[in-house]
């Protein structure tokens, strides 16, 4: 069980366990952020319901070292990194559900919700179930001051309005008797509660105790009177008044209606779509007259017709004239009921004798519409086709209303009336799970939790999947699940989903779907089935089939209107998993081996030339490849500018892997390599460095199975540079050394050249700067020879940049500087701007800390002009710097703080625990030890991710500041002694002595 308790004693319980929460206000700051999950609370809210009105000084301080310590114990426990600092507080970031309270408001609500709708049965289960979750009483064990002590009588009153719901619901029941005797229970806990009043004496009354409910409504408005000096309100007034007479209102029987009660059953089991019934509750709020037509539409097997009869059984008694359900039919066009003879049913289900059917369907629709006015009947036509046959259906004047169902989308039918569509997706991961564990029963589904979960995401939460796989182990009540899972994993994932004896499949269902499209629209559905990525544009699709680009936006748009496909963004969409394996299948079934093949080629063509636009707009310089497609270039998305192809290349980044291992499994070697290439630009401005790695294997592999030592070279060195990036630095060496061989074999000296350079920078990560300076020299002399002017500015920058590091600034400034011309001159903004960044470094080192700062912020400035998003890190990372050694330590941790966002925004964990060390350093230099703790902790813990022995070296010695500030010596030893441990294993002996002191030899 994972949960975050607070009704009762504050807990958190994650996957590992219980959490350790010391002290009452660390578990008071947990519940007030629990009970808050995923807003900011601010940081004064905060130490207002902690503290009260008279905080101490050191409130805010010992605010973040609560918050410091509930990190680690979240962690501890398996929560993982949820507490998140938010300017200007901080957040819990975990699902509502998972806090007992808000579950509490959430089923409380529900509840209200099905009891305003008269369905009693469901509003007692929900009250009772909230009622469950109570342990105690609320913070027990965390006292709160403020507004936190409002918050306490808040839940309480909530509870008090469940309890009342709940006995409200039982007397609509009928248990008079129950209800008699518990509520005189509540009621001496609460004797001037009017509401458990009103129950207590409707219970009596009911039970045909009329005296006693007289004499209860006496004691009531006695105690009331001595306790409050008032009089009961008007409905206890009311309801004396009613008891005394005998009012026959009283008894609470409903009225029996003679209206047609055609709905189907409800589906066994019904699970999840809280927010859709919602969303169908809300019209119930509209006006009569203004009454939308409700359309509810989605893919084959998506629930449509479960949720509309559920909700229909629910609503029921908001229609007394009636619920008739017509099957229209309407996704066979051969099998569809014509509209005159839906509304022919619905007459006759009216009422009307079959000899006075009129003729004519606008006769009938005339009659139908007639015979509504004045009545609140639900009519729920299922599975409806084109507008032609729904339009006649739509009720007049009245409080009728009209739910449908179908596969398309409802746009045609809006052009014609008020319309509410709910698009209806596939069930949530825990909703799959959940009615799964409701078919199987719940100790079947414990026994075998994770391959249950295999089995709801191999079913991709379409409910008719999950019907049919939890049908097949109810048959099978001994057979594992992870006997079914594992065969649902196999080669034939449709086929499995099937149920001896019941002809309907998802395969049947979705062929439903498929067989009534256009031969242009089942052909673009079949082949981009066969596209290796998550997601696709119409541009793609009309590539695969070889037609002009409207015609595949065309064939796009009815894909998506008939939900085969499902949009995700402009011009994106993507297939859901059990479609996607009908797709593939229809493929292999009604496409030749040959046309399969072309269809690969044309894949591969579009992708490779997409990437090559691209490239051409973000580095133009990038010319070692022209790519050559085995076909006619198509039709491609318009490249505006760099921030167009950024955004081009963003979205289809999810493919692009898939797609350079496609190519290279289906022979297109060159392809493969040549895609690589041409993406190195993207990943070069984005980041992005663990798909890059991946990607540039598939290159590799593609290169050395082609036999070109020229494309092998190339991707070794793309290769290289992915390990150096993502920190693998050992791995990056040996690979620059078979690069560099490889660039040998192929007589290429401008090869030869990058890779000295990249083989320079990774010895200096390592700290082996006397070999990367000896490297830098060798690149700057084969790019002077071979005439490569930008890889010589790029060895002249990248040689700068190890001399600063090195400490001779001084000796740097005249290869950056020369860097810096020739970037211009070549009009290459980004490597200017890295060039600036790293001119900004040897300023600071030198001293000059306002040319730094201006140097740096005409780098940052290039770096966000050309989303170069590696470098505004770093630019940020060294602007900071700057202002700790002017001491301004706001500024610096306002960059660090920049940093750090574009870092998670990115995922790139190394700069990440860099921005989070030196944002703890800012708050040492300003004296705010909690929160130096809090990032320097956090620092640490992501370090441990993303190995950097300098940087892991560094966060121990500013955590040995801050423990040796804090006055523990023993833990400030600790870290000085692992600090200068770290330090000597990477070669950094003067950082190591200054922490320890050198090492003194026997």
């Amino acid at each position: 069980m994972v949960e975050l308790g607070l009704l009762g004693r504050v807990r958190a319980i994650g996957p590992a366990g219980p959490a350790t929460l010391r002290g009452a206000r660390q578990r008071a700051v947990l519940g007030l952020l629990a009970l808050h999950a995923g807003q900011v609370l601010p940081v004064g809210r905060l130490v207002d319901a902690v503290w009260g009105e008279d905080p101490p000084r050191t409130a805010v301080r010992t605010l973040h070292s609560h918050v410091a310590r509930l990190r680690q114990a979240l962690d501890a426990c398996g929560l993982g990194p949820v507490l998140r600092t938010s300017n200007p507080g901080y957040a819990l970031d975990v699902p509502p559900e998972l806090v007992d309270a808000l579950r509490f408001e959430q089923q409380v609500r529900a509840a209200a919700r099905a009891a305003e709708l008269g369905a009693a049965t469901e509003a007692l289960a929900g009250f009772r179930a909230a009622a469950e979750l109570w342990r105690g009483e609320p913070f027990a064990d965390a006292p709160l001051s403020g507004w936190g002590v409002r918050e306490v009588e808040r839940l309480h009153e909530l509870r008090l309005s469940a309890l009342e719901g709940r006995w409200d619901a039982e007397l609509r029941l009928g248990n008079h008797a129950g209800a008699a005797e518990q509520l005189p229970r509540l009621l001496a806990e609460h004797p001037a509660r009017e509401g458990l009043v009103e129950l207590h004496v409707l219970a009596l009354y009911r039970g045909g105790r009329h005296t006693e409910a007289l004499a209860a409504l006496h004691r009531a408005r006695r105690r009331i009177a001595e306790e409050l000096g008032a009089e009961p309100g008007p409905r206890l007034l009311a309801l004396h008044s009613a008891v005394v007479r005998r009012d026959p209102a009283l008894s609470g029987a409903p009225a029996a209606g003679a209206g047609p009660a055609q709905l189907p059953a409800r589906a066994g089991y019904f699970t999840g779509r809280d927010d859709e019934l919602a969303e169908l509750d809300r019209v119930l709020d509209e006006p009569d007259d203004d009454q939308p037509v409700v359309v509810v539409s989605g893919a084959a097997g998506v629930g449509k017709t479960a949720l509309a009869v559920e909700w229909a059984h629910r609503v029921a008694h908001r229609f007394p004239d009636g619920q008739v359900f017509l099957d229209l039919r309407g996704h066979d066009a051969r099998r569809a009921a014509t509209a005159a003879d839906a509304l022919a049913h619905l007459l006759r289900s009216l009422g009307l004798p079959e000899d006075r059917l009129p003729g004519g369907t606008a006769e009938r629709a005339a009659l139908y519409r007639s015979l509504l006015r004045d009545k609140r009947c639900l009519v729920v036509a299922d599975d409806a086709g084109p507008v032609e046959q729904v339009l006649p259906l739509v009720p007049g004047a009245g409080g009728s209303l009209l739910l449908v169902t179908g596969r398309r989308s409802p746009a045609a039918l809006a052009a014609y009336c008020a319309v509410r569509p709910l698009a209806l997706d596939v069930l949530a991961h825990r909703s799959s799970v959940a009615l799964l564990a409701r078919v199987l029963g719940a100790r079947r589904v414990e026994r075998e939790r994770g391959p249950t979960a295999r089995l709801a995401r191999l079913c991709g939460g379409m409910p008719l999947a999950l019907r049919i796989a939890a049908a097949r182990l109810t048959g099978e009540p001994a057979a594992p699940i992870a006997g079914l899972a594992a065969e649902l994993a196999g080669a034939d994932r449709l086929g499995a989903l099937a149920v001896d004896g019941d002809t309907r499949t998802v395969r049947t269902v979705l062929t439903s779907a498929y067989l009534p499209l256009e031969l242009s629209q089942t052909r673009m559905f079949r082949l981009l089935g066969l596209a290796p990525g998550t997601t696709f544009t119409a541009s793609l699709g009309a590539a695969l089939c070889d037609v002009p680009l409207e015609v595949g936006r065309a064939a796009a748009r009815e894909l998506r209107a008939a939900h085969l496909i499902t949009a995700v963004g402009p011009d994106r969409y993507r297939f859901h998993d059990l479609i996607r394996e009908f797709a593939r299948q229809r493929a292999r079934e009604d496409e030749t081996e040959a046309a399969t093949t072309e269809v690969g080629h044309r894949l591969v063509d579009w992708y490779l030339l997409v990437a090559d636009r691209a490239n051409r707009v973000l580095d133009p310089r990038r010319d070692l490849v022209t790519p050559t497609p085995r076909h006619p270039a198509p039709d491609l998305p318009p490249l505006a500018d760099q921030q167009g192809a950024l955004a081009l290349l963003e979205a289809e980044r999810p493919n692009l892997v898939p797609v350079a291992r496609f190519a290279r499994e289906t022979g297109r070697l060159a392809a493969a390599w040549q895609f690589t290439y041409l993406l190195t630009s993207f990943y070069d401005a984005t980041g992005h460095w663990r798909e890059r790695v991946e990607l540039c294997r598939q290159g590799t592999a593609a290169a050395g199975e082609l036999g070109d030592p020229l494309a092998e070279a190339e991707m070794l060195r793309a290769l290289g540079v992915a390990h150096y990036m993502t920190r693998r630095l050992h791995e990056a060496l040996d690979t620059h050394v078979l690069a560099l061989q490889a660039a040998r074999a192929a007589g290429d000296l401008d090869g030869e050249g990058h890779v000295y350079n990249n083989l320079a920078n990774t010895y200096a990560e390592l700290r082996r700067f006397d070999e990367a300076v000896a490297a830098h020299r060798l690149a700057v002399a084969r790019c002077r020879s071979a005439g490569n002017h930008l890889g010589l500015a790029l060895s002249q920058r990248n040689l700068g940049n190890t001399l600063v590091r090195t400490g001779r600034a001084g000796e740097a400034l005249e290869p950056l500087l020369d860097a810096l011309a020739r970037f211009r001159r070549l009009d290459a903004p980004r490597l200017e701007a890295a060039t600036l960044d790293t001119l900004g470094e040897a300023r600071m080192a030198l001293g000059d800390h306002r040319q730094a700062l201006a140097t740096l912020a005409e780098a940052l400035e290039l770096t966000r002009r050309t989303g170069y998003v590696w470098m505004e890190m770093e630019t940020l990372l060294h602007t900071g710097a700057v202002h700790l050694l002017r001491e301004d330590f706001a500024a610096a941790a306002d960059r660090f703080e920049l940093a750090l966002a574009i870092s998670r925004e990115h995922r790139h964990p190394h700069v990440e625990a860099v921005a989070l060390d030196r944002l703890g350093q800012a708050c040492l230099g300003r004296g705010d030890l909690d929160a130096a703790r809090e990032h320097l902790e956090r620092a640490l813990a992501v370090r441990r991710t993303v190995p950097d022995g300098y940087e892991h070296a560094t966060v121990h010695r500013h955590l040995a500041e801050l423990e040796e500030r804090s006055g523990d010596g023993a833990a400030a030893a600790s870290h000085r002694a692992r600090a200068g441990e770290l330090y000597r294993q990477e070669n950094a002996t003067a950082e190591a002595e200054a922490v320890t002191g050198p090492v003194v030899s026997s």
